[in-house]
């Protein structure tokens, strides 16, 4: 069994070339990337008691980036200090994350695969972010990335509500009229509710500590947490 939707794999595969265009097709992506990176630092931080490090705050924690993309999150995490794996289904991606951490000299391991097919490493966190709303079989995907989480490790997900609300805005508002991203990037049906998250991940071991949305200000052009769920929604698990 895998968790590689061939069709989803196709479309980020044509796209990769603007990983790191801030102008690009990843416009939303950069916008959204400042909070993410501050939530899953100060989550880190918090949750392993990490001494006071004002260069390089996440020294000595062994993250794993899935579904990394260019490598938008894996490259900041490596910046504050983690030891990163990135790793993607799609080689074009991979390619390009190779390309642009060799320009600016970080040592992040990436890595062609999905999570199901690695067997030994272990990890303090897992990051699945904008993720499994592109993934084939959502339960053996969260499985396979919950076995790869150390006991007392942290999981992310980020993901899209499965509302109307998202409907309206994350496909007909951002795909159809404000064009933020190409029409058939999301398919609403693959969007998931907290709690069936939860129930999913619950089952292999994962406990829910935290779910905050996260909604976006057109006037100030910026993101930030939110206690409205209903659209985006960041979710942090710890393995028990």
């Amino acid at each position: 069994m895998t968790t590689v939707n061939k069709k989803e794999i196709e479309k980020f595969s044509r796209m990769a070339e603007e990983w790191w265009d801030v102008d690009g097709k990843f416009k939303p992506l950069h916008k959204f990337n400042p909070i993410r990176i501050k939530y899953i630092k100060e989550s880190v931080i918090e949750n392993f008691k990490l001494q006071k490090n004002e260069k390089l705050p996440l020294n000595g924690i062994n993250l794993l980036d899935i579904g990394c993309g260019g490598g938008l999150l894996s490259e900041p995490m490596c910046r504050l200090g983690a030891t990163v794996t990135g790793i993607d289904a799609s080689a074009k991606n991979i390619e390009i994350s190779k390309i642009h951490a060799k320009k600016n000299n970080l040592n992040i391991n990436y890595i062609c695969t999905s999570p199901e097919k690695i067997q030994k490493e272990k990890f303090d966190v897992i990051l699945n972010m904008e993720i499994v709303e592109h993934v084939e079989n959502v339960d053996l995907f969260l499985n396979s990335s919950s076995n790869l989480l150390k006991k007392d490790g942290l999981m992310f997900v980020a993901t899209i509500n499965k509302t109307l609300k998202s409907y309206l805005f994350a496909i007909i508002g951002a795909e159809y009229i404000l064009r933020w991203l190409p029409i058939g990037t999301h398919e609403w049906e693959k969007f998931i509710k907290p709690n069936d998250l939860k129930n999913i991940l619950s089952k292999f071991d994962m406990t829910m500590i935290k779910t905050d949305g996260v909604k976006f200000n057109p006037i100030l052009d910026k993101w930030s947490l939110s206690k409205d769920t209903s659209i985006n929604y960041i979710s942090k698990f710890i393995k028990n």
